[in-house]
Formats: structure tokens, C-alpha cells, sequence
């Protein structure tokens, strides 16, 4: 099983891995992590939208329709800013590993610049095709 993030380098374009790399990523980060009172929520939340970055995607893959590739598309980029958020906040912890923290971090924002790239292209051709 694949858990670290730099070994995506060879498969940059492929999405299906990059987003399964990131749910793995972070689900091996949550089990090294010490569950307490104050970080168990982001740890829980973290966990949802870091491994639904993938699910959407590949939901958005077998997409019915243009607007609903898009829709879902969005949802992957909605869920990828959310993994943002929540390994920002896990990273003030003083038992993680930061680095760690970073490569997801970082990762996650390149999702949400590729997400938001294909939406954007998708609308455009969309658009396009109703003018014709």
C-alpha cells in the first residue's frame, strides 16, 4: 500500500492515484495520531473529507451528464479545501509530524488548482456547445 504523497511524481496526471495516495496518506497520518479531547473532531473530519476527495472523483469519472461531472467535480474540490482546513488545524498538535502535515497540505491545494482548472474548461466547453 502506497502512503507517501512524493511517490505520486510518476503518476501527476493520474487522478484516480493522486486521490487514493491522499486518503491513504492521511489515513496513515490519523493512525499514528493520539486521539485526545481536543483533536478527536478534526481527526474524524479530517478522515471523511481527505477520503471522499477520492470518492467524488471517481463518482465525477462515471458522471451521467456534463453539469453533473462538473457538480461532482466541485464536490472534489470542496472536500480537497476542507482537507486543507482540517490537516492545518492537526498540524498545531505538538506530537505531529509537520512535514507530514505539509506534503497532505500541499497535495490537497494541488487537487483544488486541477479541480478547479477542469471545472472551469468543462463550463467553457459546455457553453461553447450551446452557442454552436
Amino acid at each position: 500500500m502506497k502512503n507517501k504523497i512524493s511517490k505520486t511524481n510518476n503518476n501527476r496526471y493520474d487522478l484516480k492515484e493522486r486521490t487514493t495516495v491522499l486518503a491513504e496518506t492521511i489515513l496513515s497520518l490519523i493512525k499514528k495520531t493520539k486521539a485526545n479531547d481536543v483533536n478527536k473532531n478534526i481527526v474524524a473530519q479530517l478522515s471523511r473529507s481527505g477520503t471522499s476527495v477520492g470518492a467524488n472523483y471517481m463518482e465525477a469519472d462515471g458522471a451521467e451528464s456534463r453539469k453533473d461531472f462538473e457538480h461532482k467535480m466541485s464536490i472534489c474540490r470542496k472536500e480537497a479545501k476542507e482537507t486543507m482546513y482540517w490537516v492545518r488545524l492537526l498540524s498545531g498538535e505538538d506530537f505531529i509530524n509537520i512535514e507530514e502535515c505539509r506534503k497532505i497540505w500541499k497535495e490537497a491545494q494541488e487537487l483544488v488548482f486541477i479541480f478547479s482548472a477542469i471545472i472551469t474548461s468543462s463550463r467553457k466547453n459546455r457553453i461553447k456547445k450551446k452557442i454552436k
